[in-house]
């Protein structure tokens, strides 16, 4: 059995469920994403990512207003957009500190983190979310504050999740060969691209989900099925 030195874990569906995210978080900010932009826009970190999105977006000239409509169509369709990622962010971060909500964790993943730690394993997440929101999501988890437990975090700037190279990146980053890397997703193609990439995989398959009779990845229905 290959050794595994570094844990790189993904966090809707995986440590948290997906409806916390859908059904929270976005609403959240959608709700104050015209606000935010209209008293925010002359600070240089969101201006910068204004600047980012109406890029993506291929505008040439685009009026705030137009910039909204084009964040709010992008949540709506849960787009993988680095800049709105980190618009979004910014706004969760001060949902949080108010106190409006708490982030989701299964029962066992603040338990198990803690215990793989301590076996002297690294810990990393890797989310479409941006790197501050990944930080505030699990400083302000159901579990507690969890960020002393992760060596660091990855997002989008990184590379798309469903790519090799980005974990290829990951691998280079963290300082590791990818065979000693364990990658936990719910996503099976972006497990097919860490496996690509030559990371050892895991598949969350949370109930009530089911597990395939032969599934693509070594599965798991939560992090205590998993053996290190």
């Amino acid at each position: 059995m290959i050794e595994i030195r570094a844990v790189v874990t993904d966090i809707e569906g995986t440590t948290s469920a997906i409806t916390f995210v859908r059904d929270v978080l976005f609403p959240y900010a959608r709700k104050r994403m015209p606000a935010f932009v209209e008293t925010h826009a002359d600070q240089p970190e969101v201006q910068h990512w204004l600047h980012e999105a109406a890029k993506e977006a291929g505008f040439i000239e685009a009026s705030r207003q137009e910039v909204i409509e084009l964040l709010l169509r992008w949540i709506d369709e849960d787009r993988k957009s680095t800049a709105l990622k980190a618009l979004q962010g910014m706004i969760w971060k001060a949902g949080y500190e108010a106190g409006d909500y708490v982030a989701h964790m299964y029962p066992e993943v603040a338990a198990r983190l803690r215990q793989w730690r301590a076996d002297g394993l690294r810990l990393y997440v890797y989310s479409s979310g941006s790197v501050p929101a990944q930080q505030l999501f699990f400083r302000h988890s159901e579990a507690g504050d969890l960020t002393p437990l992760f060596a660091g975090y990855f997002d989008t700037e990184t590379g798309p999740k469903r790519e090799p190279e980005s974990y290829r990146r990951i691998a280079a980053a963290i300082g590791e060969q990818p065979q000693h890397i364990l990658f936990l997703s719910d996503i099976v193609e972006e497990l097919d691209a860490a496996r690509e990439a030559g990371f050892q995989t895991g598949w969350l398959l949370r109930p009530p989900l089911e597990m395939p009779a032969q599934p693509r990845h070594p599965a798991f229905v939560d992090f205590d099925a998993i053996t290190l």
